[in-house]
């Protein structure tokens, strides 16, 4: 037994070890899952030994003891935490375990909540008026947040309304929203201060913050998810009600809570929330899941660490802690020298990760990052992995700093820091067999010439043999070069011969955009190519007259200057004109024709995939009938158009800002019937 309860002793201590790491220091070393394991392990153990649990239990308190400069202020009622589940036979247990409290055989209807991931805050209302927040703190005792919660923008000071109770806690969280987050760390870099490794983490340092500016900066957001202490009136014995009749006095709630009956729907509400998690402009680590009859709530009670009437169903962490074997340093289309991090494979989300960008020397220096580090790695959606953070204490002695070459990997050129910039560049260009391979990818794409047949494998080929150079070598590949390329047989090198003759018919804004010119993409390709009509006047274009181009700044403005000044472009088009025979019909003039339509001015922005034409040809259509296309949707965007899996974020912010919204079917019958 003395050998159990050293076991059960040192899960316990570095359980409150992290439960201080996050509470108070806001600057946790282990992933969300780590450390839901490390107290799965301790409740397994403690029931399985019940003689050895303690009051001081991880399993019996909430947070972490308070040790801050705040004042701290007892909370009216208990503000308690939360059991966690991970999967659906432990929602089933859940489920059936309340039935069976309950005495009943009826299916139960739950209110099921997103489950933010920000800190939990409490707001005292008396008389209508805010008179004080807290932070939850131990559940019973928290942080006087009372100053910095009034610079919440979303945090109503009055409320206003009907039947307001003289006194109410209201409970909810406070978060910041993704953007915002990656604005706030961009400060952070520019001025050398704390970048923050997650969302919550900025919420949490931003709101216990001494001087109530600091967070007025910040930009935090909340979300209502119940009430604590009720004095004065009765409110509804509906959960979900509740939370209505706190919208109606201007307290926000999230919109997505949800009343479902019956097990199978609740998870399948789960599911689908987990499967659309990115697309949230606030990160979420699971769902909440509550009885919606208050008197059920009363019946069921309470532990002395959560209520039994509620659970949060978590999902798998986005972050994960790894060891950094190596870096190595990658060259991309435009020389831009990328290190990228060599990781002890993890899973995150479902997906094995191996590599993390670090976008550049700064990055690196920011981070402290040696070889041999053990580093905290987040993934989001389909973004490539990020190292967030290092954790310094577990550096070994054999370390090594990290060094930025002097010379290119690949060719050995000259590497160029760039003026104003954090981006490194490789000087060799053609030269250089990694750009190369980069400019002749994208020569080929889709958007660009679209030459079918040749994928990377054939380009990485042509590039190792020395036979292609230049894109305008593509054009002078015969049948039999093609044969003597390992995968190639003759069928396909017709086909690839073919191919290249029908890619010289093109557009104007093909040809741009295929010509690589750093941040110009296909919607600056189109705008450019409507605005100026000829390859000359672009090319001979001045910064004055190439920012008269919608959506063209003093940055693209100068890489396009710079692109056609460098005498190996010029040599590149005029040989692709010229010797290969590329060419293209003089484009129409977008402010002479289709003057007066329903996109003509209009901020057009486009989500999700556009199936019955290519986007490109949305996009080029689109600016001809006098649209000004944009990626980013904001105030100014007038129309949203929405084709299968449009992104969710956009069309709430579409909703918000009251922005007309057009499907794909809207929009391809307008385009039949308008067409020019």
């Amino acid at each position: 037994m003395i050998k159990k309860q050293k076991y059960i002793n040192k899960i316990r201590k570095k359980i409150h070890h992290h439960n201080y790491l996050y509470h108070i220091l806001d600057d946790p070393e282990i992933s969300d899952d780590k450390y839901d394991e490390l107290f799965k392990n301790l409740n397994l153990f403690e029931e399985k030994y019940p003689e050895l649990i303690t009051t001081d239990s991880p399993t019996k308190t909430i947070g972490a003891p308070i040790q801050s400069r705040l004042n701290t202020i007892y909370h009216k009622t208990p503000m308690l935490s939360l059991n966690n589940i991970f999967n659906d036979k432990e929602y089933f247990n859940f489920n059936k375990r309340l039935k069976n409290i309950l005495k009943t055989q009826k299916e139960i209807t739950f209110c099921c909540e997103l489950k933010l991931d920000g800190l939990a805050v409490n707001l005292l209302y008396k008389n209508s008026k805010l008179v004080q927040a807290t932070t939850r703190g131990n559940g019973f005792l928290g942080e006087d947040v009372t100053e910095n919660v009034k610079t919440i923008r979303n945090i109503p000071i009055i409320l206003i309304g009907d039947d307001i109770p003289t006194l109410i806690e209201i409970r909810g969280e406070v978060f910041i929203q993704k953007n915002k987050f990656e604005d706030l760390n961009k400060e952070a870099v520019k001025n050398n201060t704390k970048i923050f490794s997650n969302t919550r983490n900025a919420a949490a340092g931003s709101l216990r913050q001494i001087n109530p500016k600091i967070t007025a900066k910040r930009k935090l957001d909340f979300y209502c998810y119940g009430v604590g202490l009720i004095e004065g009136k009765i409110l509804p014995d509906s959960h979900f009600d509740r939370l209505i009749r706190l919208k109606s006095w201007g307290i926000p709630i999230n919109n997505y809570s949800k009343l479902i009956t019956g097990p199978e729907s609740v998870l399948n509400f789960c599911h689908k929330i987990e499967e659309n998690r990115n697309q949230f402009n606030f990160d979420i680590d699971g769902v909440v899941i509550k009885i919606n009859s208050i008197c059920f709530q009363e019946k069921l009670g309470c532990s002395s660490k959560a209520p039994r009437w509620a659970v949060a169903f978590k999902y798998n962490s986005k972050e994960q802690s790894t060891l950094l074997k190596k870096i190595d340093f990658q060259v991309g289309r435009t020389g831009a020298i990328t290190p990228v991090a060599r990781l002890k494979p993890i899973q995150i989300d479902g997906v094995t990760i191996s590599n993390a960008t670090l976008h550049n020397a700064d990055e690196i220096k920011r981070l402290n990052l040696h070889i041999g580090d053990t580093v905290i790695v987040r993934r989001s959606g389909n973004v490539i992995p990020q190292i967030v953070k290092i954790i310094i204490n577990k550096r070994p002695l054999n370390s090594r700093e990290i060094i930025f070459p002097d010379n290119c990997p690949i060719c050995g050129s000259s590497i160029k820091r760039v003026k104003n910039e954090s981006i490194s560049r490789c000087i060799g260009s053609l030269t250089c067999k990694a750009q190369r391979k980069e400019i002749l990818k994208h020569f080929v794409s889709r958007n660009a010439l679209n030459v079918k047949g040749i994928g990377n494998k054939i380009i990485e080929q042509l590039v190792e043999m020395e036979i292609v150079k230049t894109p305008s070598d593509l054009y002078l590949l015969s049948i039999d070069t093609l044969l003597t390329l390992d995968g190639i047989k003759k069928k396909l090198a017709e086909y690839i011969i073919n191919s290249l003759e029908k890619s010289k018919k093109t557009t104007l804004a093909k040809f741009i955009y295929s010509l690589g010119i750093p941040d110009v993409g296909e919607t600056t390709s189109i705008n450019l190519a409507l605005h100026f009509n000829t390859l000359k006047d672009i090319m001979t274009a001045n910064e004055v007259l190439l920012k008269a181009v919608y959506n063209i700044g003093d940055a693209v403005a100068k890489n396009i200057i710079n692109f056609f000044a460098k005498k190996n472009n010029q040599i590149m088009i005029n040989n692709l004109i010229y010797k290969s025979g590329i060419y293209w019909n003089q484009c129409k003039s977008s402010n002479k024709i289709n003057s007066n339509n329903l996109f003509t001015n209009k901020i057009v922005v486009l989500t999700g995939s556009i199936e019955s034409i290519t986007r490109y040809q949305v996009k080029d259509k689109l600016i001809e009938l006098n649209a000004k296309v944009s990626e980013k949707i904001s105030k100014k965007t007038d129309i949203l158009i929405t084709g299968k899996n449009a992104s969710i974020n956009k069309l709430k912010l579409a909703k918000t800002f009251n922005i007309k919204i057009i499907s794909e079917y809207e929009l391809i019958n307008f385009l039949k019937f308008k067409k020019p």
